[in-house]
């Protein structure tokens, strides 16, 4: 008997999707399609989630800022020349063939080769895809396999470059130090390899949980968890004494607090060993790592940290700067400035997780941000994330150089008040960006000097989508990152901060992305976020099609070529049905 394409497409990545027809028959589509979204976002993992956030309130201090939904729009996911007859990749599924034993020449001719000739090469911006956060499980294995391997099989016949993943340090070096486990990666690895799609592997050195998007709990190592259990200023931590565990505290880089090691030394030993394990597709499937440097694998503080509502959008955040490490670089830089008073912590009069600027005396239009005392702090606190930056960066492009890998970093799109003064919300994140500074040229500079790839977020987005009492202006951020990019001579490649599957945010990224009719493209690459349920919907996956075709095609794909792009999404989409279904039943069946 026949599945429901909507429900096969469901099982896919493990959560149940309400196709249009059901929501026909059984309610209204706005139901339906929130049923849907709130199917993808669930957690998967089983039993209660070990998420790690203490809070620690000082004497005198109220209650917590009450829960509520997050509402935070950052996180924190060319056509090939397919053929209609699927059919040889899908009966490996249906036979219950496990995918590494199939025939690789077979696989490269109904997928439309190996990757050689993608949209990497010439013209247009190649597309990634994000895969899930759960794709490798705890303990190692690949979640999700047979399904797994005809996703990727789709995606590659609708022309994406290739994917990245999340290679968790919380999973390879979990039980103890120096002992690594790449059971999953190996046979994700070698499937991408087998299918021709490129690989972006991200060294992941924060917890997962906590943040927008994130759908399932992975924590630090244990080993890692039991040393701030006994030092807790491992932690970075707030004004009031809030503990956050996603990432270990920049203040102690160069500290060997981590069992003899320094979180430096822990992470260049991750990247080695992974360097090692994985040296025969490095520059060939394996072609980017992008260094995790902070809370989301960005260069940033967790100053917006949304577990237990601690932080709603559009608030200001927090500047993370009160473990004990951190304070004693501050007094040691103040003593310096002849200033010892600067020297005991940040400024006391910036307000709280989710005031607004002009709530607060010192992020007010003429506030303290810009006197003698803001300048000093907040040059400290940015030049702090730097180095932090820097250390990390000399670490991976000596563990990397002569591999034939691009090194990237990401930073976080934070778009919201960027249209006042003092654009708080970069502040306490570490972007010292306002309306007097650039804050992202030191960024692309430190980048620069380690040839790395400077991964920005938001580029989906439109102004006028965004709250305008929230002083929103993703497309001007955007636009300076590029413009700082470009004078620091660094490429530049793109993430959507939210998933989009509407042709607005599709033709957003195209205008941002590509270049004007013979002139350069603006990016080297762009990340889609992410492979999931939604994605795989039929109305969703055509206009998915459509968009790689218009990066693959730049300016050109867009307008005069309309109806020839929307012509080919459709044949691409009727080439990958089968294998999207044959990926559900062999999941149906065990």
């Amino acid at each position: 008997m026949a599945l429901h394409l909507s429900h096969q497409i469901g099982t896919l990545c493990g959560t149940p999707v309400v196709s249009e027809t059901a929501a026909a028959a059984g309610g209204d589509q706005s139901s339906a399609a929130a049923v849907s979204t709130a199917a993808m976002r669930k957690p998967q993992t089983t039993g209660a989630p070990n998420l790690r956030c203490r809070i620690q309130r000082a004497s005198g201090q109220g209650e917590l800022d009450s829960v509520s939904p997050p509402m935070s729009p950052c996180r924190s996911p060319a056509l090939a020349a397919t053929r209609p007859d699927l059919s040889v990749a899908c009966q490996a599924l249906v036979a219950d063939v496990d995918p590494a034993t199939a025939d690789e020449k077979v696989v490269r001719e109904y997928l439309g080769g190996g990757g050689e000739g993608g949209a990497g090469k010439g013209k247009g911006v190649p597309v990634y895809v994000m895969l899930p956060l759960d794709t490798v499980r705890p303990g190692g294995g690949l979640n999700r396999r047979k399904a797994m391997n005809a996703s990727l099989m789709a995606l590659k016949s609708a022309g994406v470059e290739g994917v990245m993943v999340d290679v968790w340090w919380g999973l390879v070096e979990r039980e103890r130090p120096g002992e690594y486990e790449w059971g999953g990666y190996d046979d994700l690895m070698e499937m991408a390899r087998r299918i021709g799609l490129k690989v972006q592997a991200v060294m992941s050195f924060h917890q997962c949980g906590g943040n927008v998007g994130d759908s399932c709990t992975i924590p630090l190592p244990q080993w890692v968890l039991e040393e701030m259990d006994k030092d807790p200023d491992l932690a970075y931590t707030d004004q009031w004494g809030r503990r956050n565990y996603e990432y270990v505290s920049l203040g102690c880089d160069m500290l060997p607090v981590l069992k003899g090691r320094t979180p430096i030394q822990c992470y260049a030993d991750f990247m080695r060993a992974f360097r090692d394990h994985f040296r025969h597709l490095l520059g060939s499937t394996i072609v980017e790592i992008q260094v995790g440097m902070g809370p989301a694998g960005e260069l940033r503080y967790p100053s917006y940290p949304e577990l237990h509502g601690t932080w709603k959008f559009p608030g200001i955040g927090a500047f993370q700067c009160y473990d004990k490490y951190m304070l004693s670089s501050l007094k040691a830089a103040a003593l310096e400035a002849g200033k010892p008073e600067w020297g005991h912590g940040g400024p006391t009069d910036a307000g709280g997780y989710n005031n607004w600027p002009e709530d607060t005396t010192f992020f007010r239009h003429d506030g303290g941000w810009n006197g003698p005392y803001g300048e000093f702090f907040l040059s400290w606190y940015s030049q702090m994330l730097l180095e932090h930056g820097e250390r990390i960066l000399s670490s991976a492009t000596s563990v990397f150089d002569s591999t034939g890998v691009k090194i990237s970093v990401k930073v976080a799109g934070i778009h919201w008040h960027y249209g006042t003064r003092s654009h708080a919300p970069e502040l306490t994140a570490g972007y010292y960006n306002t309306r007097f500074r650039d804050g992202y040229l030191p960024i692309a500079r430190m980048l620069g000097r380690h040839g790395a790839v400077f991964n920005f977020t938001c580029v989906e987005m439109r102004d006028g989508e965004q709250p305008a009492e929230a002083c929103c202006r993703p497309e001007g951020l955007v636009n300076q990152v590029a413009a700082a990019a470009k004078e620091a001579g660094v490429a530049l490649a793109g993430e959507n901060a939210l998933p989009r599957y509407d042709e607005m945010a599709h033709e957003q990224i195209v205008n941002t992305a590509t270049a004007e009719e013979g002139g350069e493209e603006k990016m080297a690459a762009f990340t889609y976020l992410r492979m999931g349920p939604e994605l795989f919907q039929p109305e969703n996956w055509r206009r998915f099609v459509a968009f790689v075709k218009k990066m693959a095609e730049g300016r050109e794909g867009v307008g005069p070529c309309r109806e020839l792009v929307e012509r080919e999404a459709e044949r691409s989409v009727h080439a990958t049905c089968p294998l999207v279904q044959e990926a559900a039943v062999a999941l149906m069946s065990g």
